[in-house]
């Protein structure tokens, strides 16, 4: 299957917008509001900004690498979504911008049909693959995801929305 420049455009732009909407939720914020914890769940802002940077760093080296490469990073699953005493919002944001110039720069040079075994886990199914598209996806589809918890912690920390 040849993969046309269209699809690698969509799939980018795809992102670039979910990413923008996470980022924009956040406009204006004071690291203690980005560190707020204002509803039931133990999430914050600049967490949610922490874990989807880590979370799409992860992947990409999955796509290229494989599950080796993916657990090449010591995670730290609880504080991944914490912002930690020294982390302020406008370095989450740097961070997070230089994963995702750096996924888009790969994304360029990659063969979306090229799939890696998934790592052993509960949650994949024995001796699944997933294509460099698949990642792709999953990538939107966590961005998405947690732009949505980011709006309605924001919108609980002082009434703004990310739409509407």
């Amino acid at each position: 299957m040849t993969t046309t420049s269209d699809e690698r455009a969509d799939l980018l732009q795809s992102l670039g917008r979910h990413r923008w909407f996470l980022r924009f939720t956040v406009r204006e914020l004071s690291d203690e509001q980005a560190r707020a914890h204002p509803t039931a769940s133990e999430l914050c802002l600049g967490g949610l900004i922490k874990h989807v940077a880590a979370t799409e760093a992860q992947w990409m080296r999955f796509a290229v690498g494989g599950a080796a490469a993916m657990r090449s990073d010591a995670a730290d699953w609880a504080g991944g979504f914490q912002m930690a005493a020294g982390d302020t919002l406008p370095d989450l944001l740097a961070g997070y911008e230089q994963v995702a110039t750096a996924t888009d720069k790969l994304v360029a040079t990659l063969d979306l049909d090229q799939a890696q075994p998934l790592p052993e886990a509960p949650w994949f199914e024995p001796g699944a693959s997933w294509s460099v598209r698949r990642v792709l996806l999953h990538i939107i589809a966590e961005t998405s995801q947690h732009a949505g918890h980011a709006d309605i912690l924001r919108e609980t920390i002082d009434g703004s929305k990310t739409m509407g």
